[in-house]
């Protein structure tokens, strides 16, 4: 056993990451398949949309000329000569003094300039004409009244959502309005998790004499998936050189080494990455998760992960959750919502050390979580976020205001 010679700042692992990283190329998939997804590029619309003047309100089509001067004591005549409905246009063009019966969204007729709503109109008699009414306007319209234009909604030639973009479901439905049926999007990355240990039983077994289940492989592949990824999680490695070597020689974008990743004889991970790969940072001056590597092997980036759930669990979100984030085309920002507020009781931390403090809200205070260890992963649970103490504090006293970042 020996310990680290130096350990890496996180600002400077941070620099090397972020060094190694550019986003995947792009590849097309099916609108159906596209919500939630993160654009390649920019989208311009070949189409207007809508492709035609339609009617914003049931009423009859007409030129706004012959309403001119309608009111309930002046009310003026005119001829229905038809109807038009959506997917139905009515096909002749309108002369003055006619009018056409019109539903919401149906396309204007020919020689129609404005919307009569239904409410300012009287229907005199019936006429032996198409549709057998002539009305009276109890009111005037303008030209363009209740119309809705050509391009109103989205104009040909106009950028309408820009790159990177998550797409969420309402740019699903402008890009079914003009037509995509496939989009241009990030590949997200495939991240292959090694989860070894000689000690650990497969998620689901239960937790037997000197055995423990598995929770960093299941608590990974959920954490990849929010980040945009494709979680490869295929169950326990043996914890031998030979099979850890053959997962981490994965096809995946990104391999995660949970456990193993520190200095014991027992700690295979990273002679394997020294010897066949790069192992450039190992040990960072953080708390917890002070025995995180990151790597390099066959051009893949490799992340050594302590074993030690709450650790594992920093160290990602550190770490290998922003080069997921950055391949897939998303931003590298913490995935949390951040608040401000006191801090209920004081924190102690080292100068020259990053701290993770879980902590509770607790009326309007954060209040830090009396627990050290990081295999006490129900902290995590029992928390509603952490404080991160930069490098160049030594702590926090009560009342400070500081960020907290939350889990939900």
């Amino acid at each position: 056993m020996r310990g680290f010679a130096r350990r890496t700042t996180v600002d400077e692992a941070l620099k090397w990451l972020d060094g190694q990283i550019t986003a995947l190329a792009e590849e097309s998939v099916l609108l159906a398949e596209a919500a939630g997804r993160v654009l390649a590029v920019e989208i311009i619309s070949r189409v207007d949309v809508p492709t035609f003047d339609r009617a914003m309100m049931d009423g009859f089509a007409v030129r706004a000329a012959d309403t001119l001067g309608a009111t309930p004591y002046n009310r003026l005549a005119l001829e229905v000569i038809g109807e038009s409905m959506p997917g139905r246009p009515f096909q002749r063009t309108l002369e003055p003094g006619q009018g056409v019966r019109i539903m919401t969204g149906a396309p204007m007729p020919e020689g129609a300039d404005a919307v009569l709503p239904a409410e300012w109109v009287e229907v005199e008699d019936a006429a032996a004409d198409a549709c057998g009414d002539r009305i009276l306007a109890q009111g005037d319209v303008s030209p363009g009244k209740h119309v809705g234009r050509v391009g109103e909604d989205i104009a040909a030639g106009t950028a309408v959502l820009p790159a990177p973009r998550v797409l969420r479901p309402q740019d699903i439905g402008v890009l079914a309005s003009i037509g995509r049926g496939e989009v241009p999007v990030v590949r997200r990355p495939g991240v292959r998790i090694v989860a070894t240990g000689n000690e650990l039983l497969p998620a689901g077994s239960m937790p037997q004499p000197n055995k423990i289940v598995d929770s960093n492989g299941p608590m990974l592949a959920a954490l990849v998936e929010r980040d945009g990824g494709v979680a490869i999680n295929p169950g326990i490695v043996p914890d031998t050189p030979e099979a850890i070597l053959e997962a981490m020689r994965s096809d995946a974008d990104v391999v995660l080494v949970s456990g193993g990743s520190s200095v014991g004889s027992e700690d295979h991970a990273p002679a394997l990455l020294i010897e066949h790969g790069e192992l450039p940072v190992h040990g960072i001056a953080m708390r917890p998760s002070s025995p995180t590597g990151m790597g390099l092997l066959d051009g893949r980036l490799v992340f050594l992960l302590p074993g030690n759930p709450v650790s594992c669990l920093c160290a990602y979100d550190f770490f290998a959750g922003r080069a997921i984030r950055a391949l897939g085309g998303r931003s590298t920002d913490w995935p949390y919502a951040q608040t401000t507020m006191p801090l209920a009781r004081k924190i102690v931390s080292v100068v020259g050390r990053m701290d993770y403090m879980r902590v509770r809200l607790i009326k309007g205070r954060a209040e830090p979580l009396a627990v050290a260890g990081a295999s006490v992963l129900s902290s995590t649970t029992r928390a509603d976020g952490y404080v991160l103490i930069l490098p160049d504090s030594e702590g926090y006293p009560p009342g400070a205001e500081v960020e907290v970042f939350l889990y939900d």
